[in-house]
């Protein structure tokens, strides 16, 4: 598929001043290479290779030149370490290959390695070079002189190319139009390029190889080795890369060939959908000349806007790693949704934005089970990176935004939710509970949230019945609370609601108290049982607990409801003195208070048959 990777236009600086001194030489030239490091430039004319100076162009005084040369090379990758030098390999009318050390005004052979054939063309990678001899392919190690033969080309139909496009690989046309990609070890690792049969020359400009035929030049990416452009020439002549830039001549004109900034290839390729290849292309932008953090911020981006195309196209699981890898503010992915985001929030999306969807509908363009499914999505992904560094600063956007969600779909989340640590911004919360009927756990969250009155009233009327929630567990839970209540004050008014409702149950509030609870005169058991006086099983569940759990070494003062003439004191208490089997089931109630030891109350307690209305079990 196709990505407009290069602008073709004209190349007008320094043509004319090129074109005067053109016109001091009779003979065409062959080739040319500038050497920045050294300001020269590398001519070869008539055979013969000389240095020009790079701003006069004017022969260097030493006079240093190569004769019988029929092309050369300059080593992109060179063996020595000295910057004021570069590495030459020429070719010559013989079988033989010649490496040289060039400085701004000497050219000292090195090595000469004998070849198979004659060379025509090559390119060279540190001690590795590729040569095009007269009908193959060979590579040469010039640091071993060993040859190693590759494959022949198609000499009486097509020119051949050998190009350097990596570190120890080189591009070659092959047969079959094919541009075969071989290392110095002569091995193949990328699938081969489709070609034109009449490509005569190439250039790479990283990811792209620019190819030129007859009619056109056309663009193909080593990373995936796809064509992306053709771009209408004919009559080319020239094709050349120097110092980074790519000029292409035909017998009248010279142009330059320029690359499309990667952000603009890459925008382009998103907005077609191309997420792979989107993303291949910016992962190997850092290669273009990108600055370790203008790649990383531009890397983000696109990851946080591949991850919004493959949403749309309800890849879930893609969208949800990319948006990891891109640490995506999750409020952008909430933002889709309507009315998640707390009310109070104050955010707004990206500029420039990460997508153009306006929200959700605009997505899943009214499918409800579509709808359902990104609801799912957006649940299990803020599952997934809430408490991570991804939510730092958003606590109460993902709390408040998930609480609104299992509010419309998983009650037992949502009890989770609001029963553990959260930030769930209360304002919302409480409108949403109530509007879903979710009020147990709207009850649950003002418990967490140190509103136990408001909590208390919730569950009153679930028990009473004035509310509805089947997630509501009952009465029980709600003297389990009561039990560990430390606010006494709203304990007692709620006492008197609970005994009416269940008088064993409700005697819980008393006797389960935490075991660290501190000692509190609201609590003093003799206030506890006068209390309870109107509660006959209640207070002799009470009772029992003083007596035997408590075990309290003190006298207890035990309300009796019966027809006692007069208190008793405790040496004349015995067992037929408080044998309540034998008080009147009814009559003037009168309150006699007696004295025990607890002793004697657990004797009385255990062996003391008792009227219905103060029935032990």
């Amino acid at each position: 598929m196709s990505v407009k990777a290069f602008e073709l236009v004209p190349a007008i600086e320094r043509l004319q001043l090129l074109g005067d001194k053109a016109k001091t030489s009779r003979k065409p030239i062959a080739q040319l290479k500038a050497a920045s490091a050294l300001t020269r430039i590398l001519v070869l004319c008539d055979n013969v290779l000389t240095l020009l100076n790079m701003f006069n162009l004017e022969p260097i005084l030493s006079g240093a030149k190569i004769k019988g040369v029929t092309s050369f090379t300059v080593n992109e990758n060179p063996t020595s370490s000295n910057p004021f030098a570069i590495e030459v390999c020429v070719a010559t009318r013989k079988k033989c290959i010649q490496l040289y050390s060039i400085t701004e005004d000497k050219m000292n052979l090195m090595k000469e390695v004998t070849i198979p054939d004659t060379p025509v063309i090559m390119s060279m990678d540190r001690y590795c070079v590729c040569v095009a001899m007269a009908t193959e392919y060979c590579l040469v190690d010039s640091n071993t002189l060993q040859v190693t033969d590759l494959f022949p080309y198609e000499h009486e139909t097509s020119a051949p190319v050998v190009k350097r496009v990596g570190k120890e690989e080189f591009l070659l046309s092959g047969p079959g139009a094919l541009g075969m990609f071989v290392t110095s070890a002569g091995m193949s690792q990328r699938p081969p390029l489709k070609w034109s049969e009449s490509v005569c020359g190439v250039c790479y400009a990283f990811p792209y190889i620019v190819a030129l035929d007859d009619e056109f030049l056309t663009v193909h990416s080593v990373l995936d080795q796809q064509q992306k452009q053709t771009i209408p020439f004919s009559g080319g002549k020239i094709l050349g890369d120097y110092d980074g830039k790519i000029y292409i001549a035909s017998s009248k004109e010279v142009y330059s060939l320029v690359p499309l900034p990667v952000e603009k290839q890459i925008s382009a390729l998103l907005a077609d959908k191309r997420v792979e290849e989107a993303l291949t292309l910016a992962k190997n932008a850092r290669k273009t000349g990108l600055s370790k953090e203008m790649f990383r911020r531009m890397y983000v981006r696109i990851q946080q806007q591949a991850g919004f195309i493959k949403l749309a196209q309800y890849e879930f699981e893609e969208a949800s790693q990319l948006f990891k890898d891109g640490a995506l503010d999750v409020r952008e992915l909430i933002s889709l949704f309507p009315n998640l985001l707390p009310g109070s929030t104050s955010f707004n999306r990206s500029l420039p934005p990460l997508h153009d969807f306006a929200d959700i509908k605009q997505i899943v363009r009214s499918d409800k089970v579509k709808l359902a499914e990104c609801k799912v999505f957006l649940i299990t992904f803020l599952e997934n990176v809430r408490g991570t560094p991804l939510t730092i600063g958003m606590k109460e956007d993902v709390d408040t935004t998930l609480m609104k969600l299992y509010a419309e779909c998983d009650l037992i989340k949502l009890q989770k939710l609001v029963s553990t640590e959260n930030s769930c911004k209360l304002e919302d919360s409480f409108s949403i509970l109530e509007k879903n009927k979710c009020h147990h756990a709207l009850a649950t969250l003002s418990r967490y949230h140190g509103d136990n009155e408001s909590a208390l009233q919730i569950w009153v009327k679930l028990v009473d019945g004035q509310l509805q929630d089947n997630s509501f567990p009952g009465f029980d839970f709600v003297i389990d609370f009561m039990s560990v209540l430390s606010d006494h004050e709203l304990l007692w008014r709620h006492v008197d609601w609970a005994l009416t409702k269940d008088q064993d149950k409700a005697v819980k509030v008393f006797t389960e108290r935490p075991a660290t609870e501190t000692s509190s005169e609201r609590l003093r058991p003799d206030d506890v049982i006068a209390f309870l006086h109107s509660y006959p099983k209640a207070v002799i569940r009470y009772l029992e607990f003083l007596v035997f759990t408590k075990n309290l070494e003190q006298t207890y003062r035990i309300f009796t409801s019966g027809l006692l003439p007069h208190p008793l004191p405790s040496s004349s208490v015995t067992h037929s003195i408080l044998d309540f089997s034998s008080l009147p089931p009814s009559g003037n109630v009168v309150s006699a208070i007696t004295t025990l030891t607890n002793k004697e109350a657990k004797k009385i307690m255990r062996v003391s048959p008792c009227p219905p209305y103060w029935t032990l079990s």
